[in-house]
């Protein structure tokens, strides 16, 4: 509880407020005092409703203060994501700031929350341009992955802000250093003669119906891997010619393979397409309703495009796996699944489309994604640009 002495001066009626923090390591109570001058003008009362404001405002600084003083950032960290990245979070999002933890806890996770620096950031940062790749210990890690990294610190300290524990965020404008090693490289995808060229191998190869219709999807739609993998075949509308994108399927090790949503609002969408890939969609369900009626009950139905033998939805990395063997086997440049959205994007600006209209046909939520994309709405249609590839090499697709 405060302690409130009242005092009149020259400057008129002030009150002295104590509040007690607890005690140092001798023993000795920790006091902190604040005096404050109500206005001349104002009431008694109006004195007394603000009196009781101001002292529960220094009451609580100083008590966040405290807690402050005592809580590690480790400590920290894990009430953030157990009061707000659990009900706040999408499932895949969680999971994926809950890795970083392993990076960062080492570093400044034993340190109390309100001493630690920007000199202290700085230091974290320095430590992780120089962390080698787990996947390939001749690489750093990227210039991308260290913000990453940043931003999740910078989201706790953030929340320690809202909580009253500290007053100010010390990753504000820490900048991640660019250096030859952790430099982002050019992005990889196919050039359409290139994409060509592999739906052609796919043909003369025989290859699987499901990994052909899977790929086309992925260049014509230029949709993500998760929201390809989430299409159910109500979302196929065979008399429009029309592919919706309303949900994604993900996978956490905790959790599993589960639905999710798209990743912005913008990424609710859909596509009209040519009567090319609307037969390979056709020829596919009637080769999975055969596949259904000879496994009977050991069919799991999901109403998927894409799935394990069973019916189970298909795990995320099996398109990436396939391609890489098809392409390896074959002596054929290997490019990985999203460059499919790039090679997708690069066309249709490369046939006059304009910025908006290519941002809301890739489900960017702002421009400034698109423009950003590799150069060379709700709805968007496809035929054109689709027919005129085709044109280009006829027995390719």
């Amino acid at each position: 509880m405060a302690t409130i002495k009242e005092y009149f001066g020259k400057k008129g009626k002030s009150y002295n407020i104590s509040v007690s923090c607890g005690y140092d390591n001798q023993g000795k109570q920790i006091v902190k005092r604040m005096t404050w001058h109500p206005d001349p003008d104002m009431t008694e009362a109006q004195i007394r409703k603000e009196l009781d404001k101001q002292v529960i405002k220094f009451e609580n600084k100083y008590k966040a203060g405290h807690i402050a003083s005592s809580i590690k950032f480790e400590e920290f960290a894990e009430q953030w994501f157990d009061e707000y990245g659990k009900t706040n979070l999408k499932t895949n999002t969680y999971a994926r700031m809950y890795q970083l933890r392993d990076r960062i806890y080492p570093v400044i996770g034993h340190m109390k929350i309100d001493n630690i620096t920007r000199r202290d950031i700085r230091n974290l940062v320095n430590k992780l341009i120089n962390t080698k790749n787990k996947k390939d210990s001749t690489k750093v890690l990227s210039r991308k992955t260290v913000k990453h990294y940043l931003n999740f610190v910078s989201v706790i300290f953030s929340y320690a802000i809202e909580c009253d524990l500290i007053s100010t965020n010390p990753c504000a404008n820490i900048k991640v250093p660019l250096t030859e090693e952790n430099a982002p490289k050019e992005r990889e995808f196919y050039s359409l003669e290139e994409m060509c060229a592999l739906y052609e191998l796919m043909e003369e190869k025989n290859a699987p119906l499901k990994y052909k219709v899977f790929f086309n999807i992925a260049f014509f739609g230029g949709y993500r891997r998760g929201e390809i993998l989430g299409l159910e075949w109500k979302a196929i509308d065979w008399e429009r010619k029309m592919i919706s994108i309303s949900q994604t399927s993900n996978y956490t090790p905790g959790k599993g393979i589960y639905k999710g949503t798209p990743k912005t609002k913008s990424s609710n969408r859909v596509g009209c397409y040519d009567d090319k890939l609307f037969e390979l969609l056709a020829e596919y369900k009637e080769q999975q309703e055969l596949e259904k009626k000879k496994l009977g009950s050991k069919w799991n139905d999901h109403n998927l495009l894409f799935t394990k033998w069973n019916g189970e939805p298909m795990f995320p990395t099996t398109p990436y796996d396939w391609l890489y063997k098809f392409c390896k086997k074959h002596s054929f440049r290997f490019c990985n699944v999203h460059s499919f959205r790039h090679s997708h994007a690069s066309g249709l600006i490369a046939a006059g489309l304009d910025v908006p209209t290519v941002a809301a046909d890739l489900g960017h939520s702002n421009n400034t994604t698109t423009v950003n994309a590799p150069k060379g709405h709700t709805h968007t249609t496809h035929n054109n640009y689709a027919i005129s590839i085709r044109k280009k090499e006829p027995n390719a697709f």
